[in-house]
């Protein structure tokens, strides 16, 4: 049988090795929980995340975290990134807000979140301010979201883009953004494989592409130039003009020398 003693020291050992397991984190994903927040739950803990994608996720949220979300090197350039996170589905237990100089602007709803949708916003808008749903049951509450850095700089990190030629074959809509399957002549550029080709001799690849809701896509005759990145292993581009009318501007540019990326349009 333990001693007094002994069976206290026990008690203090497990009770540190459990509060140890509700936290881990390095430079690019943090996984916590709120039951180190119990008996404090006005706390607010700051996390630190310097990666170019990752992760997050909080277990039985209570009180609130802060969090920073910044590239792995300082430069001037670091202020023009966006943050994009995707939350997930099963997502819940808090507000999500952005905190900027310690005023807050509503970014997610605890019930916007399950619908796992994409959303960005400017580096220079300030740290995600994360904040617990009073609940009586907190035990099935999760919050959880990715996160990636893009860097929408003209000729900026090439290797992250998608450059595509090529026409719509089908639209859908959603009430913020339009889905499009396209059929690509040519395929300059992409760093994941979003694109698959269709074999054959006539070089052509298909893939699925979404662009804001604003850029009224539809279907119609004529080549586009595709230009976007990959978020979350989906192509994310932006409204695409025609291709005569791009070739047309960037000839011109190449004769005035003020072209920032080279695209090889033979």
């Amino acid at each position: 049988m333990l001693s007094p003693f002994l069976a206290h020291l026990l008690s203090v050992v497990l009770l540190c090795r459990i509060a140890r397991s509700q936290y881990s984190s390095d430079q690019c994903s943090w996984r916590g929980s709120g039951l180190t927040h119990e008996g404090h739950t006005r706390d607010v803990e700051q996390v630190y995340l310097r990666c170019a994608q990752g992760f997050l996720e909080w277990l039985y949220p209570t009180g609130a975290i802060i969090v920073n979300l910044r590239p792995n090197t300082l430069s001037p350039a670091a202020s023009l990134l966006s943050i994009c996170i995707k939350p997930s589905k099963e997502s819940s237990g808090t507000h999500i807000y952005l905190d900027r100089l310690g005023k807050l602007r509503l970014l997610l709803r605890e019930e916007d979140q399950a619908e796992g949708r994409v959303h960005c916003f400017s580096i220079q808008d300030g740290a995600l301010f994360i904040e617990a749903v009073p609940q009586r049951d907190i035990s099935r509450k999760i919050t959880a979201f990715q996160y990636e850095l893009v860097n929408h700089r003209p000729g900026a990190d090439p290797q992250s883009l998608s450059v595509a030629r090529g026409s719509i074959l089908g639209v859908a809509e959603t009430d913020d953004q339009t889905s499009v399957t396209v059929s690509l002549s040519g395929l300059y550029r992409q760093k994941t494989h979003v694109f698959v080709s269709g074999g054959g001799r006539a070089k052509r690849w298909t893939g699925f592409v979404k662009m804001p809701r604003q850029c009224g896509v539809k279907l119609g005759e004529g080549e586009f130039l595709f230009t976007g990145t990959v978020r979350f292993g989906e192509a994310w581009l932006s409204c695409a003009p025609r291709y005569k009318d791009f070739l047309r501007v960037y000839q011109d540019a190449q004769r005035q020398r003020t072209n920032p990326c080279h695209l090889d349009t033979d």
